[in-house]
């Protein structure tokens, strides 16, 4: 699995929805003690104008409002209230969280009156840098009358900026909670200002599909950085696409729409807005709108034709023979990527997956694979791949992910040249003006720092119509720990770039490597980056013109791979030498066949080279 900017890891829907008990997955933010308790105040009182209610801490009494929502399951119950009398402040939010712990006996149009204690509460704890959310805890409620209109403040393409986030304070580490909100000049100050309120949004795009949480993304801003399929694409580290906003069901996980990529909620969608630890600021659907399905469908590629050589990347996501998706991979690969001739496969897992007993070996997992693409009515594919050490490169524990390649033999042959095995490095030689790999299949620089705790790169030499191709397959180290876009600090940190732009010098300094020993050897470097088109790691792979990440050959609105909190962006990439890339006949393809779906097998898509060596 990769990710973007944090990872969705596996969880249950409880945790997912958990924003308002310190015990679940946060912690309270660490704020001044405040004096007695103040009465009489108003929730705008006690939002404030910045991320930090002034009141933090403090008791507070005779808060008034009617109930916008409530929420009765998991380890946050509670429910959300809003003043009918606002200020005339935009920046103050005139709703609010009340955490009761048990669950709540008020319903929506109740006008309450609530004591209780001020309170800011990180989710996901101080350490993920997440905003924190302002709400009432230990609160004293008392139901003034029922059946009262419900208030409720449209979001829409005009009311929400164009810009995202302010630049954090220097002084504080980069941390934006002090600064005073300007919502009609940034578009997480303007969803800040509305937090805890009942928002509303009118038709709207899906731009991430359903998943099991009862979840998706949706656009209110209908022309952002649209993709060709209905999607949103993330184009840059200063362009996020503020119209994204996380829909979660409030009410019966069964009747949450299963919806894909360019469907549309159509009508309104209302409820609260919330903030939690996977995504940020987040509609608590009350009302969900109806779905319409625009019938998006799996891409397939072209055939390569006779004098081409296809060369595609799959991650196929943990793969072990207990799974059951072996045939649809099968599918994916004989159908949608019509048969390359070589596939380079990240995520293929030991022969018993997680179990953690020291198997490393995957010849059950890979000869699964292959029965499964021949009963497809593909090829019957040979493979190549090294064995790593048991539990040293990263992923699920036991579970011994790497690299491996598939190759159809009536097409194209593989240079096997022994000596290669988890530590042992290969290398290049020339010979009368020709690069030579030592080992093939060997590892590249195993030993070095960069792949600590994370796959080493798998390099093979292959041979189409008599000349020589070298693959170098790679996963680089995840993303796992990167602060969200939604983070207090902005920009947000993305530390996990350290070790892939490591990775990515070793991998272009291999590929130079080649190229110093043959000039116009074709080298393609490929696999899950775990980084974007214009991210520093790929720079690194590109320096010096040794490789050219071949998707940025597509129009924009087609340079994705992978969705992730309503942005399309890209992950998965194929790097081509010089040599490759100044050829008329190569075609590159990103076969759009998971990251839209709700029902995908991977959440990767692969991706398709063809050229003419």
């Amino acid at each position: 699995m990769s990710h973007s900017t944090s990872h969705p890891f596996s969880r249950s829907r409880l945790a997912a929805l958990t924003v308002a008990c310190a015990a679940v997955s946060g912690t309270l933010a660490t704020l001044p003690a405040h004096p007695a308790a103040a009465a009489d105040v108003a929730i705008h009182d006690i939002q404030g104008a910045t991320r930090i209610s002034p009141l933090a801490r403090q008791q507070v009494t005779g808060v008034t409002g009617v109930v916008t929502g409530v929420r009765t399951y998991g380890s946050s119950r509670g429910f959300w209230f809003q003043d009918t009398s606002p200020d005339a402040d935009p920046a103050t939010s005139e709703g609010v969280f009340v955490f009761t712990s048990s669950t709540p006996t008020v319903k929506a149009g109740d006008s309450v009156t609530v004591s209780g204690t001020v309170s800011e509460y990180v989710p996901g704890g101080a350490s993920s840098g997440n905003q924190s959310l302002t709400e009432l805890t230990k609160p004293t409620v008392t139901v003034n009358s029922s059946g009262n209109p419900v208030p409720v403040t449209t979001v829409s393409d005009k009311s929400v900026p164009d810009a995202y986030a302010p630049q954090g304070d220097p002084a504080a580490n980069g941390s934006i909670d002090k600064l005073p909100l300007r919502p009609r000049a940034y578009a997480l100050d303007y969803y800040e200002s509305l937090e805890g309120q009942n928002v509303r949004v009118g038709s709207s795009r899906v731009v991430t599909a359903s998943d099991a949480y009862g979840e998706l993304w949706v656009t209110v801003k209908p022309h952002e950085n649209r993709t060709k399929r209905g999607g949103t694409r993330y184009a840059s580290y200063e362009d996020q696409n503020g119209g994204r906003l996380q829909i979660q069901s409030l009410g019966a996980i069964d009747d949450f729409p299963v919806a894909d990529v360019g469907d549309v909620l159509t009508g309104a969608t209302e409820g609260p807005l919330d903030f939690n630890q996977y995504g940020g600021y987040t509609l608590v659907a009350r009302e969900l709108g109806n779905l319409k399905q625009s019938g998006l469908a799996r891409e397939t590629t072209r055939a390569q034709k006779p004098g081409e050589l296809a060369v595609a990347t799959y991650n196929v996501e943990n793969l072990d023979p207990s799974d059951a998706t072996f045939d649809a991979h099968a599918a994916a690969i004989v159908d949608h990527l019509r048969s390359p001739d070589i596939v380079s496969l990240e995520e293929i897992q030991d022969n018993n997956g997680a179990k953690n007993d020291g198997t490393v070996a995957a010849d059950a997992t890979m000869g699964k694979l292959i029965d499964a693409i021949v009963a497809a009515g593909g090829p019957r594919y040979d493979w190549r791949s090294i064995d790593p050490e048991n539990n040293k490169d990263g992923g699920e524990p036991g579970g011994n992910i790497r690299q491996a390649f598939l190759f159809n033999p009536d097409r194209v042959s593989f240079t096997d040249r022994p000596g290669g095995d988890a530590t042992t490095p290969t290398g290049v030689t020339s010979k009368n003006g020709k690069a030579a790999l030592t080992a093939s299949p060997g590892r590249v620089a195993p030993g070095d720092a960069a792949w600590a705790n994370s796959r080493k790169p798998l390099a093979g030499e292959f041979t189409f119509r008599g000349k020589p191709v070298f693959v170098i397959a790679n996963h680089f180290a995840s993303k796992g720990g990167d602060q969200g876009l939604t983070s207090q600090y902005q920009p947000p940190a993305r530390s996990s770039e350290t070790q892939r732009h490591a990775q990515a010098t070793v991998v272009n300094a291999f590929t130079k490597d080649i190229l110093k020993a043959q000039r116009n050897a074709d080298v393609i470097a490929l696999g899950d980056i775990n980084d974007f088109e214009f991210s520093g790691t790929t720079q690194r792979l590109e320096a010096g013109g040794a490789l050219w990440s071949a998707i940025k050959s597509l129009p924009k609105h087609e340079r994705y791979t992978y969705d992730y909190q309503g942005n399309s962006q890209v992950l998965d990439q194929i790097l081509i030498s010089p040599s490759i890339a100044a050829k008329d006949a190569f075609a590159y393809d990103s076969v759009h066949i998971n990251s839209e779906f709700h029902d995908q097998i991977s959440d990767h898509d692969p991706q398709v080279l063809r050229f003419r060596p």
